[in-house]
């Protein structure tokens, strides 16, 4: 029996171990003209509505988490990175980051979003964090914790293939992470006791908050200090790029960190309703992408690394956001 047309055209292949899909010779040159300091990726990997755009058959979510959905990703010659979301939820071990390094190639890097008990002053009352809800963690900024179940298992099981270890502070009561100048107090002293690292190519710490009054000078100074990198967010609830850029003092150190996370006046869930299964673009922002791809050529102008990593929900199929995007990187027409 013949396969199903693809969305580039030709035969999807019958059913077996998925691999990469077919690229067109004309996106595949484009990405031969990137910046080599540029690491575009997905938010994730593990989407079935991406067949004949990354994959090259359908397959459940399970089996696309698999090393083997992963080795498929890497493949696609747009895709230097990844930000990996499950490690937000519950640490990995490095045995599991081995795997995942073992199944990338040598120029791939791994954008990691930490444990969120490092980050929450207080848990959430929500079903994930049970009867912890409400009250305040013992582990939020700890670096002992931080060191043992992230930090460690992360440089040990990634090695060569470790860029950014992200560290997201939800919205959160402010009062109760100690006010704008507390937060950065306890964040200098978190950020001095974990294993230095200094921005680069290699693996480094990088910051994302999602309180706008935390983008004091103290936190941009904060970072600067430690070789940290503030992760600059498109999202409703945060001020624009060029606005975050000043305040966090980005371009002070050795790299660029940027997620795209979401289009100004929707919700998360009314981003996944309006957009899944996330295999077309919805709603395009050619303002925020040109944004993007003038950051890009800059920071490769001044030979800065930069991650660029984009989110189904920034407008309805990454994939094709980022093939949008590296399009619009001057010089790669």
């Amino acid at each position: 029996m013949a396969g199903q047309v693809g969305l580039f055209g030709g035969q999807e292949p019958t059913p077996g171990r998925v691999g990469p899909a077919v690229v067109p010779d004309a996106l595949r040159a484009v990405a031969d003209r990137l910046p080599e300091t540029l690491h575009l990726g997905t938010s994730s990997w593990t989407f079935p509505g991406w067949t004949g755009l990354v994959y090259d058959r359908p397959a459940t979510p399970a089996v696309l988490a698999r090393d083997e959905g992963l080795a498929a990703y890497a493949r696609h010659p747009l895709f230097r990175t990844v930000g990996v979301d499950r490690t937000h939820y519950r640490p990995v071990d490095a045995e599991r980051f081995a795997g995942w390094r073992r199944a990338v190639p040598d120029d791939f890097r791994f954008l990691v979003k930490a444990h969120d008990h490092c980050t929450l002053a207080t848990f959430p009352r929500h079903p994930r964090h049970g009867e912890q809800g409400g009250r305040p963690n013992a582990r939020f900024l700890d670096p002992g914790y931080a060191v043992d179940q992230v930090v460690g298992p992360w440089r040990q099981g990634l090695g060569r293939s470790a860029g950014p270890l992200l560290f997201q502070f939800a919205p959160q009561d402010i009062d109760a992470m100690g006010g704008p100048w507390g937060f950065a107090e306890r964040l200098h002293a978190f950020l001095a006791a974990l294993p230095p690292l200094r921005a680069g190519q290699g693996p480094f710490y990088a910051v994302e908050v999602r309180n706008p009054a935390l983008l004091t000078p103290a936190y941009a100074d904060v970072l600067a200090a430690h070789g940290a990198v503030h992760c600059l967010t498109v999202h409703g609830a945060m001020p624009g790029l060029r606005t975050q850029w000043r305040l966090a003092g980005c371009g002070r150190q050795g790299a660029v960190v940027v997620r795209w996370m979401l289009r100004r006046a929707l919700s998360y869930e009314v981003a996944r309703a309006r957009y899944a299964p996330f295999d077309r673009l919805v709603d395009p922002d050619p303002e925020t992408r040109s944004d993007l791809a003038r950051l890009a050529r800059a920071m490769a102008d001044r030979l800065l690394p930069t991650w660029i990593v984009a989110n189904n929900k920034a407008e309805g199929c990454s994939p094709r956001t980022l093939a949008a995007l590296a399009e619009a990187v001057p010089g790669t027409a």
